[in-house]
């Protein structure tokens, strides 16, 4: 199985040369960042472009938006998001939540993916409007990443996501329960991811956990890679950041015809290929670095990890 699943990835990775314009290798949106947390966001849209997309976009709070183009220029930021402490006494609630849907939905088809939550916070002006956007991508059929505090938001209102086939939840132990909970699931209960998903209307679940599963309630396939022995924030980022690309270029491929050489679907494969990335990249960290460790080393190893797993003589025509 495994070798038909590192098969099933290499069909869809695209193959590098001069003829290609800059977008092809796909384009990431991050939605999420707060005045409480920068991080998360840069960590996830720059990892996104260490695996291979082309660009890479954050819609944050206004607050959020100077710290994180300080941390990068290659990353393009839209500070379009407001927090309740930033709305004006006489603002209206409703008409500036729809102005900001509308606002950061003009920028879908510049998509192939948008990532959902990290450092979003639990702002609940913020977390409306992260609602309805993703209501507006689910009405454009934008595909999905949802991680962090989007995932808090679909535990508190779990049909926002159900019956959306095109999104990828990445969950770790704690917002595995939630989700769970949300929808009347006892954690005891044997094959509970399956469950979890086909409850969900079979969208695709990466658990996070000391194996990491990966799921669309049909096909099931556990990525036990070693990882590292240090647990640091941003992690669950790079690994978000990794699915967007990977699930980007399933999906790319697809349209334009391609078949994938695998009979995992294309959006399990993602996850399964981010799992794998994130898991090589935190061993090679922590054995270079060990008890400090922290997620930029990690993602300093995306590049040495990719060439690993995909060599680039096999996908470039140069």
């Amino acid at each position: 199985m495994a070798g038909q699943i590192l098969e099933g990835l290499r069909s869809f990775i695209p193959v590098l040369g001069p003829t290609l314009h800059k977008g092809q290798s796909g384009r990431i949106g991050v939605l999420g960042g707060s005045r409480e947390y920068t991080g998360a966001p840069y960590y996830a849209s720059y990892s996104a472009l260490k695996v291979g997309c082309d660009i890479s976009h954050v819609f944050c709070t206004e607050s959020a938006g100077t710290p994180i183009k300080s941390y990068s220029p290659e990353i393009i930021v839209h500070p379009m998001l407001k927090s309740l402490q930033d709305l004006h006494p006489n603002e209206n609630k409703d008409e500036a939540q729809q102005q900001i849907c509308e606002a950061v939905s003009k920028w879908f088809s510049n998509l192939h993916v948008l990532i959902v939550g990290p450092g979003l916070g639990r702002d609940n002006f913020v977390l409306e409007c992260a609602k309805k956007i993703i209501i507006k991508a689910r009405e454009s059929k934008l595909p999905l990443v949802v991680d962090g505090d989007g995932l808090y938001l679909l535990s508190v209102e779990p049909d926002i996501i159900k019956d959306y086939p095109n999104a990828i939840l990445t969950p770790n132990v704690n917002e595995f329960k939630r989700l769970c909970e949300s929808v009347h699931l006892n954690e005891d209960e044997p094959e509970l991811l399956e469950k979890l998903c086909k409850r969900l209307g079979n969208v695709t679940i990466v658990r996070k956990g000391a194996s990491d599963y990966i799921s669309n309630g049909t096909v099931t396939i556990e990525c036990t890679e070693p990882g590292s022995s240090r647990r640091c924030g941003g992690q669950g980022d790079l690994l978000s950041g990794a699915t967007a690309v990977f699930y980007a270029w399933a999906i790319n491929h697809q349209k334009a015809g391609g078949k994938i050489h695998s009979e995992v679907p294309g959006s399990v494969l993602a996850g399964y290929g981010a799992a794998l990335l994130t898991r090589n990249c935190a061993r090679l960290a922590f054995h270079k670095h060990k008890r400090s460790t922290t997620t930029p080393n990690m993602i300093e190893e995306i590049g040495n990890v990719f060439e690993q797993l995909f060599p680039i003589e096999q996908f470039s025509k140069l």
